[in-house]
């Protein structure tokens, strides 16, 4: 199955205590359908330290269920993804709020 949500996508949050926010995903995990958003669902963590990186309490962010987290579209909203084949035979991602074609 093709993925409505990739790296690099511009989603907003839908739910949970960063509802509203805005990030950019930088990592999908298809498994466990979750995905981790730039600035979005932040957790401090421990950390020891290491001869590559210092010891202290870190923040870092955690991973989102995609069901919590949704495209904006065009016009700073939240869209619904959908797929169409082109002339071609390409499939695409389309926003279902507008029509356009999800660039990538």
């Amino acid at each position: 199955m093709a993925a409505k949500i990739r790296k690099g996508d511009k989603v907003i949050v839908l739910s949970g205590r960063d509802k509203g926010r805005i990030g950019e995903v930088f990592e999908v995990r298809p498994d466990a359908n979750k995905a981790l958003v730039r600035g979005v669902n932040m957790i401090k963590r421990h950390q020891k330290q290491t001869q590559a990186q210092e010891g202290g309490i870190i923040q870092k962010e955690s991973p989102i269920h995609l069901s919590n987290i949704a495209i904006v579209g065009k016009d700073g909203k939240p869209t619904r993804v959908g797929f169409k084949i082109q002339a071609d035979g390409k499939k695409v991602r389309i926003a279902k709020s507008s029509g356009a074609e999800i660039d990538g």
